[in-house]
């Protein structure tokens, strides 16, 4: 399927677009810490190089301005330790080479209790490591030109298991919270504002996203498998307990082809509260999914981008999907024309033109398995309590943006449900 164009010059003029949000939120002011001196940091920098297996890095309080990366390389139980989020802060604000603040591989580590702030490229990056803790990790952008942050903010990759508990992320042109190509996830307790995505599990197996916020994001919580990766599509993603609350911030990742930052994370329209993007076997449950302005859940198979979607071992298609008992309030006002997944769902829906809607479905299915997409052939399973009060649309995209349909009933996506079954218990008391 080609990319979608939807949006012509008679909707432009006829919908009332709300204005997008953009906010430089600070959780503390650390300016107000004392600097430390060049020693000092010197001190931290030599910790790192000379640490060996089974060391403690502890990094006092302080205000910290790094001109290089910190990094640990093969390295095995080693827990960096700060004094506290508000008190130790390292600023890599002047780093002029090198993309992440800190990057580290090695296994069971822990890094814990410190603010890392301005990194050029990702903030903290753990990569080919098996046991990785990240608690109370404030990691953040202080720029006023916020397309000149860095792409993650917590970013772990090709890592198993993998704790992720009271850190917030914020700022990040992609994703504040990012796991990628991962196995054996837990992601609790945290919060993620003012990023393009606020949490965002990519081609990954066995994850619970549980008890965090997402709020004032682009995108609140996505599960992505995109093409072409090392590890192909990932599987098994709970999302419950969140509170996934006004993500209408305006997506500032950089567009296709403008620059390296420009890949699928740039068609998130504001005011999208979940998505799912060729996506396998998620459950999605007692969730506050809420005044988010374009879409509650988004249900959508890779062909919607409007990208190549054959690769191997790899399927374009969402599918074994279960949306339950979760809360959803449509309130807060216009879906955002932004982006062509916004166009579609605010011009084409099946409840009227600017409708926000609390679940969409593209209706993208593999027709090998069934001609008739009302056999359910993707087992996409809703089963919300109070379904006849709520906004569902299924697209029909089968002849062309030209005859765009939609339907609102949703009927063959009930009575059904689907077993996710996670396996991440040892390492839920890491």
């Amino acid at each position: 399927m080609k990319q979608l164009r939807f949006l012509s010059l008679f909707f432009i003029s006829s919908i009332v677009i709300s204005c997008s949000s953009s906010s430089n939120e600070q959780t503390f002011d650390s300016s107000v810490l004392p600097k430390m001196s060049q020693e000092q940091t010197e001190k931290v920098i030599e910790d790192f190089i000379m640490a060996e297996d089974g060391a403690t890095i502890e990094i006092p309080g302080g205000f910290y301005e790094l001109n290089t990366q910190l990094i640990l390389d093969n390295k095995s139980n080693i827990t960096i330790k700060g004094a506290g989020m508000k008190e130790t802060v390292l600023s890599f604000k002047n780093l002029k080479t090198g993309g992440e603040g800190i990057k580290l591989v090695g296994n069971n580590l822990t890094i814990q209790d410190l603010t890392v702030e301005d990194a050029p490229g990702d903030g903290v990056k753990v990569q080919l490591t098996d046991g990785i803790t990240f608690r109370r990790i404030n990691v953040t952008w202080t720029n006023g030109d916020k397309s000149q942050n860095g792409t993650y903010a917590i970013y772990p990759v090709q890592c198993k298991n993998v704790m992720i508990d009271e850190v917030i992320a914020s700022h990040s042109r992609d994703a504040g919270i990012y796991v990628g190509q991962s196995e054996n996830i837990i992601v609790k307790n945290s919060l993620a504002f003012g990023n393009v995505a606020g949490i965002e599990i990519e081609n990954c197996d066995n994850a619970e996203v549980f008890g965090n916020v997402a709020r004032d994001n682009a995108g609140g919580i996505l599960v992505f498998n995109l093409p072409g990766l090392p590890k192909a599509d990932g599987a098994k993603t709970k999302i419950y307990d969140n509170d996934i609350i006004e993500n209408n911030h305006e997506n500032f990742a950089t567009a296709i082809g403008e620059g390296p930052n420009g890949n699928t994370v740039t068609m998130i329209p504001p005011g999208s509260g979940v998505i799912l993007l060729a996506a396998k076997e998620v459950e999605i449950y007692n969730n506050r999914i809420l005044r988010n302005k374009t879409t509650g859940v988004a249900i959508a198979s890779y062909q919607i981008t409007g990208f190549p979607s054959e690769a191997p071992n790899w399927s374009p298609y969402t599918s074994n999907i279960y949306i339950h008992d979760n809360e959803y309030d449509r309130s807060k006002g216009f879906p955002d024309l932004t982006r062509e997944l916004g166009q579609l769902i605010s011009i084409y829906n099946a409840h009227g033109k600017a409708k926000t809607q609390d679940i969409i479905y593209d209706g993208i299915w593999d027709e090998s398995i069934s001609k008739d997409i009302t056999t359910n052939p993707m087992n996409v399973c809703i089963a919300e309590k109070n379904m006849v009060d709520l906004f569902f649309t299924r697209f029909d995209l089968s002849e062309g943006e030209d005859n765009i349909k939609s339907y609102e009933n949703a009927t063959p996506f009930q009575n059904c449900n689907v077993t996710v079954t996670t396996n991440v218990s040892q390492i839920a008391e890491m």
